[in-house]
């Protein structure tokens, strides 16, 4: 039965979870009280989990004769860094010190450095440093650790969503264990919701999440968990706040996916990345772009990267629409999808989605041409229907011994050896000679000047046969 207000509510998944925690207003948020207190709670990560990897062990304690060593965690938001770094100083009664890059300098450092060189002779006790963002601190801030980890003072445990090879300076890279994290999947985003709803230290059964709602969760969440719980706890207030105050209600209050949507101010996507909708979208963008709607195109793009869609399979749908729909009308067309294909692997989201629009928006107003794709279907139609004889004996290969007994290269013309740097001679099979005709140019675009410079090679070339 629920009755009253969120903050009641509230108060009461707090008094739940117990071990004094702050109820009503001072409630910690829902991702930090869903931090995982055992690896057994830990979602995701099984690669650098696995049993006897450096990260397993130096979260159990057992770093070896010589000691733990120091750890850089590298990945996106919300895959478990910190979650990481707490439990590598609560399972072996470690003591624990976290700073931020953002607001610590090297004063802070030195002061944690000088209390775990007495913790340790004193007391004979560990000390954890994490320090989230360590690529925001300076060449300078960065070797004012190295003494300590060099010396084993601390285990430092630094978090960085950068590249580590760029952000962080050869020595203390060389002294750490490098550990990459990888989002989490939407089934581990999803284990992550469904304990969140149930759990004393979460919402405590108090809801329930609608399956549409939860879809909604897992999509806008990207494989980031701590996104995820932030929406879920937003929703679960919406949801409370629209029971009538004073009202009695029996069971857990729902979390619709209006709910979702009201909290995060996202429309749900009907999207769904393995079934109908992921083709259909995908072809209304590839469509959109051959019809050269650009409102259209970026529509649908809007709409793929907003389900969640992986950048990189857009990226090479653009692509291949360079090439099949504009061609030779317009060739800088295929560079530019190229170059986004190969920034958007490099960059990620959010920011890929203005590469990814720069693409798509050339590639909708470029002029159109699909000559070079319907030349090579007609060419592979030949050769599956078998046409096209032996290769003529003037363009065999003619570098190897026997081959001049065999007459390969006899008669061939070298093309730079004439004036226009064109030479008349056959180079299509016999059978084919005389009537192939795959490539036709249209008269748009760059194509167009295309068109007859073709015409005139292959009188040049083919002479009367054409």
């Amino acid at each position: 039965m629920v009755t009253g207000n969120g903050e009641d509510l509230f108060a009461a998944a707090g008094a739940a979870a117990g071990d004094g925690m702050p109820t009503g207003a001072a409630l910690p948020p829902l991702a930090v009280r869903m931090r995982p207190a055992s690896l057994a709670e830990v979602r995701g990560q099984t690669a650098v989990l696995r049993p006897g990897s450096p990260l397993r062990r130096l979260v159990e304690g057992s770093g070896g004769s010589a000691g733990p060593l120091s750890a850089i965690i590298w990945g996106p938001p919300g895959t478990g860094k910190t979650t990481l770094a707490h439990l590598v100083a609560t399972s072996a009664g470690r003591r624990f010190v976290e700073l931020s890059a953002v607001t610590a300098g090297v004063k802070d450092v030195r002061a944690v450095m000088e209390q775990a060189a007495r913790d340790r002779d004193l007391y004979d006790r560990q000390t954890v440093l994490f320090l989230d963002e360590i690529h925001r601190f300076t060449k300078a801030q960065q070797d004012a650790l190295l003494p300590g980890v060099e010396n084993r003072q601390v285990i430092l445990v630094a978090a960085t969503t950068e590249n580590p090879s760029f952000s962080v300076i050869a020595p203390l890279l060389s002294r750490s264990m490098l550990i990459t994290l990888t989002p989490l999947t939407d089934e581990e985003v999803a284990d992550v919701l469904a304990a969140a709803v149930v759990d004393a230290r979460g919402l405590a059964g108090e809801y329930v999440l609608a399956d549409d709602a939860a879809d909604h969760l897992v999509r806008i969440a990207g494989g980031d968990a701590r996104r995820a719980l932030t929406a879920l706890e937003a929703a679960a207030g919406v949801a409370l706040d629209a029971v009538p105050p004073g009202s009695t209600r029996e069971g857990p209050v729902e979390i619709t996916l209006a709910d979702t949507e009201q909290a995060v101010a996202f429309a749900s996507v009907r999207y769904d990345r393995t079934g109908d909708q992921h083709y259909d979208v995908a072809s209304a963008l590839i469509k959109s772009m051959r019809g050269s709607d650009v409102d259209a195109a970026l529509h649908y793009l809007a709409r793929m990267l907003e389900a969640g869609e992986d950048p990189r399979f857009i990226a090479r749908r653009v692509v291949i629409a360079a090439s099949e729909d504009v061609g030779m009308a317009d060739p800088t067309a295929l560079q530019t999808a190229v170059a986004a294909m190969h920034a958007v692997a490099q960059i990620g989201m959010p920011e890929a989605r203005i590469i990814l629009a720069q693409a798509v928006v050339h590639n909708a107003l470029a002029p159109k041409s699909n000559a070079a794709y319907t030349g090579i279907n007609e060419a592979v139609a030949d050769v599956r229907a078998g046409r096209g004889g032996p290769v003529p004996a003037h363009l065999r290969g003619s570098g190897y011994a026997g081959a001049a007994r065999l007459g390969h290269g006899d008669g061939y013309v070298y093309a730079h050896g004439e004036p226009d740097g064109v030479a008349r001679q056959d180079y299509l099979p016999e059978d084919l000679q005389g009537h192939t005709d795959y490539y036709r140019p249209t008269s748009r675009g760059f194509e167009e000047r295309l068109g007859p410079r073709w015409e005139w090679l292959k009188e040049r070339v083919r002479g009367a046969r054409g």
